[in-house]
């Protein structure tokens, strides 16, 4: 397993999104959960989908207090997915975000934003979308810890790559980090997954240091 790890600065995007021509907005209802999908789906005999996962939103305000809406207030990746000229693309937000249904409350965008459930949820959408296709996953942000544990968890799936960005790969050693109280609702990821993987960090990233994040995989620039 080879893992490369690449840096460059991101800056999230702000504003309303506008759907680009050839996505479809696609709620998808699991057992826990409505979860707010848009697809570009173009060539169905292709064996092959990129699925994009969304990080943790707008889960904290400025002052470090939890919101009533986790909805993300960028547009990032979003941006990347329609960016993305292949012909089967998929975004998938996280539950809670764009749809609040009854089921959700604060804890699934807090300390239970990596719970069993959670995770649950999203295997089940990228099972429903892509069926036995093989797929291209990439995780923003605390999405790059829902993507691992998806592919740890799901074993059967065919995730030919895994591509993270920003990523959270290890949340007790992040809280430890900054002092922060532990995610005591949410499962962790001790080893990465071992499939093909590729991960970007920023430099200059204040909420996933690089001195961080290069101690999950071994570094290589």
């Amino acid at each position: 397993m080879k893992k490369i790890w690449l840096c460059f600065l991101l800056s999230a995007c702000g504003g309303n999104w506008i759907v680009p021509d050839g996505f479809q907005y696609v709620p998808i209802k699991t057992d826990n959960y409505k979860i707010a999908t848009w697809q570009k789906i173009n060539n169905v005999k292709n064996n092959i989908m990129h699925v994009y996962i969304e990080g943790d939103g707008h889960a904290f305000d400025a002052y470090g207090r939890p919101t009533n809406d986790p909805t993300p207030r960028g547009t990032l990746v979003r941006d990347l997915a329609a960016a993305d000229n292949f012909e089967n693309v998929v975004y998938i937000a996280r539950p809670c975000q764009f749809i609040m249904d009854e089921n959700c409350s604060q804890t699934d965008w807090t300390d239970g934003r990596f719970s069993q459930k959670i995770i649950d949820a999203e295997s089940a959408v990228i099972k429903q979308i892509a069926k036995n296709k093989h797929i291209v996953l990439i995780g923003y942000s605390g999405g790059a810890m829902v993507s691992g544990l998806i592919i740890k968890q799901n074993p059967k799936m065919k995730v030919d790559k895994w591509i993270t960005i920003a990523g959270v790969l290890n949340h007790k050693k992040w809280t430890q980090y900054f002092g922060d109280e532990p995610l005591n609702k949410s499962i962790d990821m001790d080893a990465l997954p071992n499939v093909p993987q590729i991960h970007f960090v920023g430099g200059r990233d204040s909420v996933v240091p690089y001195d961080l994040a290069k101690n999950w995989a071994e570094p290589k620039i």
